[in-house]
């Protein structure tokens, strides 16, 4: 997935297994998190329990960098691991997760009342070690232990308000939470004599498992030797499923809330040109994040779908460089536009959405400068106006080129010879039903954004 400084950075994905047998599941969850690795390429961490002892691992860098042969060869029955991209906290070793305090737990996802409850913690005698919200879920937890593990995981979500897909590790249990609205994404999977919780369904065929079911909003799933149950934590709960897991951040062979991430692709791609039809000679996508809804902008208009940009698969991904001047090299560095398909054609650049603008503007110049006649840019999104507050890691809305310019103004902004967005119910036809968060599209939140807005961002990005 191509990500440049014009799109919204990943957010995090958790990964479990609770088996009845001593196997090796530090080489499932390794291989779990490696199909994650797209949600989260800042850090890396794994807990693993063999019956006696709970044996843990992480670090900032990629899975494939942090942990080694010797951790992977660790034997047990139950483990949870988690790859990460900060939206709360700086990228240090010590934000890793998943965090241990007696029980491991795991977390994707944003609290908007991480300060008040933080506060609220530390005037009880809890001391903090991380500057993430993860560890005000432990804390709470902690709290209530002496309850038991599942009172004290009632008591818990009962006071955190934002979006959570969590997964804990105990002794004997291993246990998965999803917030009522259900924003961020977790599905059960059942492997030879266990079950396997994770934040996407890809990861699942990755260590085998047949995918079973979604874990419903406001659900608390139970694993332990017994098998599985289902405890309702909330008496109202609604699907409100994050879009751009859609759009953007999932696995287009992953399957969430029922829907299939490939095929709301190529049917936004589809409702697109329905919206915004143009003649035109070629249709390109931005790898890879264009090039399904491109697919279906091609099958829906009859112009041809072909290969714009030739993508350079050894340079990481642009966003981890902190300095801009130098995430802008290497966006040059990682496409280059295929003289021979658009060279005095009229072309069509499709791409997911379009956060700051920068890497649109220099892709269109890039297609110009390699001879094409004409580049028309159609998204296969809404334009995102407002900011999230629920686990992705988005600009200040003054920097959001949606939020502060006109359609004419971006068209002119980038260099395009016209500009299109999906529209809002286009983009629901497209998926085919209601309950998502559009809330970067029109500023309508499942929960409410914190008071404090100005101090969330600075703290997000620092």
């Amino acid at each position: 997935m191509f990500c440049g400084i014009d799109k919204f950075k990943e957010e995090c994905g958790v990964f479990g297994i609770f088996l009845n047998d001593y196997k090796d599941v530090a080489s499932l969850v390794y291989y779990g998190l490696f199909a994650l690795q797209h949600r989260g390429q800042e850090s890396a961490g794994m807990v693993i329990y063999n019956g006696k002892d709970f044996y843990i691992k992480k670090d900032v860098g990629l899975v494939g960098e942090v942990f080694d042969e010797n951790f992977l060869n660790i034997k047990g029955f139950s483990a949870i691991g988690h790859v990460r991209y900060s939206t709360t906290g700086g990228n240090k070793k010590e934000n890793a997760q998943p965090l241990f305090n007696n029980i491991a737990v795991a977390h994707n996802g944003n609290l908007v009342n991480a300060d008040v409850l933080r506060k609220f913690l530390k005037e009880e005698g809890f001391a903090f070690q991380t500057s993430i919200d993860t560890e005000v879920i432990l804390n709470l937890i902690i709290r209530y232990l002496k309850d038991g593990i599942e009172k004290a995981v009632f008591n818990a979500v009962e006071k955190i308000k934002g979006s959570y897909s969590i997964l804990i590790l105990t002794e004997d249990k291993l246990i998965g939470i999803r917030d009522p609205n259900g924003i961020r994404p977790l599905c059960i999977g059942k492997i030879d004599k266990g079950f396997v919780l994770s934040s996407e369904s890809c990861a699942l065929s990755a260590v085998g498992a047949e995918f079973i079911r979604d874990v419903e909003p406001g659900e608390m799933v139970v694993i332990n030797k017994d098998g599985l149950k289902s405890i309702k934590l909330f008496k109202e709960t609604q699907l409100r499923t994050c879009v751009f897991e859609y759009i953007y951040f999932a696995r287009p062979d992953s399957v969430i809330d029922g829907l299939s991430v490939y095929e709301s692709r190529v049917k936004a791609g589809i409702q697109l040109y329905k919206e915004a039809p143009l003649n035109a000679d070629i249709v390109v996508g931005v790898p890879d994040s264009g090039t399904f809804a491109a697919v279906g902008y091609s099958q829906a208009s009859n112009i041809p779908y072909g290969i714009g940009f030739v993508k350079n698969k050894y340079i990481g991904r642009t966003f981890i460089e902190p300095k801009s001047e130098f995430r802008d090299k290497l966006v040059l560095i990682k496409l280059n536009p295929l003289k021979e398909n658009i060279f005095g054609k009229r072309v069509v650049l499709v791409d997911d959405s379009i956060v700051r603008g920068t890497t649109m503007k220099m892709l269109v110049n890039l297609l110009k400068r390699a001879g094409a006649k004409e580049v028309h840019v159609r998204i296969a999104s809404p334009v995102v106006a407002y900011p999230c507050y629920f686990g992705i890691d988005t600009p200040y809305r003054k920097e959001l080129i949606g939020a502060t310019m006109t359609l004419d103004q971006i068209k002119d902004n980038i260099g395009a010879d016209s500009l299109a967005f999906l529209s809002i119910d286009g983009l629901l036809k497209s998926l085919n039903r209601e309950g998502f968060c559009l809330g970067c599209f029109n500023g309508l939140y499942p929960v409410c954004a914190p008071l404090n807005i100005d101090k969330f961002q600075f703290e997000r990005e620092n």
